[in-house]
């Protein structure tokens, strides 16, 4: 497997390029991860965030140990724990704190950058909510859009944790808000990187290009019983 590293550096950090067998494996070690959590007999719609993001983790380590896909081999993929980040090689004190960051072994003995190599935020959502699809935008999307997440990433993940509704209301929901946002171009496109995740995907523009693409997965008891 070849990880394309073409695109220019960023404030002297390389560009990480996921290709799409390594954005189809995160997708489903994330959905896999969310069947693990669901089991948990703490872990329902009432839940914290923060509780089931590290519920969500355990699960998607679980998945991992327990993996037989033909990529488990190659991809070498470590979830690791929420931790402090700095969002360029010039800030000193951590100025973000990520949810599930990732760390693909493949890519680190090719360039041997230390961050992580793919960011997961998660945020709780509804469809019919309008606050919460304003919050995951606003204190979601935008931090990868404003380089506080991933600056040197040119992809990324969203996971909204469903409290009512379905996974496409949910999109619809964002959408929505983007829309009346005046932020058309930020919309969420359905996207089938693989057959097995239902996901989304948008694309964002930054200060610093290139653009970043963001992949969202949105989790609720129809993802635990279908």
């Amino acid at each position: 497997m070849r990880i394309p590293y073409d695109t220019s550096a960023c404030l002297g950090r390389d560009f990480i390029d996921l290709p799409q067998e390594v954005i189809a494996a995160i997708l489903i070690t994330v959905n896999e991860g969310w069947r693990h959590a669901w089991a948990c007999d703490d872990v329902n719609v009432l839940s914290r965030e923060i509780f089931t993001t590290e519920r969500l983790r355990d699960g998607m380590r679980n998945a991992l140990k327990s993996a037989k896909h033909s990529w488990s081999k190659t991809i070498k993929l470590v979830v690791l724990p929420g931790t402090e980040s700095r969002s360029g090689t010039n800030v000193v004190v951590p100025d973000g704190r990520t949810d599930i960051p990732l760390l693909s072994i493949e890519i680190f003995l090719r360039t041997e950058v230390h961050d992580p190599h793919a960011i997961i935020e998660c945020k709780r959502i509804a469809g019919s909510d309008t606050h919460l699809c304003r919050e995951y935008v606003v204190e979601g999307v935008d931090r990868f859009r404003k380089g506080k997440y991933g600056q040197n990433h040119t992809v990324g993940f969203m996971v909204g944790y469903v409290l009512s509704g379905t996974a496409a209301q949910s999109a619809e929901g964002v959408n929505i808000y983007l829309k009346r946002a005046s932020r058309n171009e930020d919309v969420l496109e359905p996207e089938e990187v693989c057959d097995t995740v239902r996901s989304w995907a948008s694309r964002h523009t930054r200060a610093i290009p290139p653009p970043i693409y963001l992949y969202h997965v949105f989790l609720g008891v129809a993802d635990v019983v279908t």
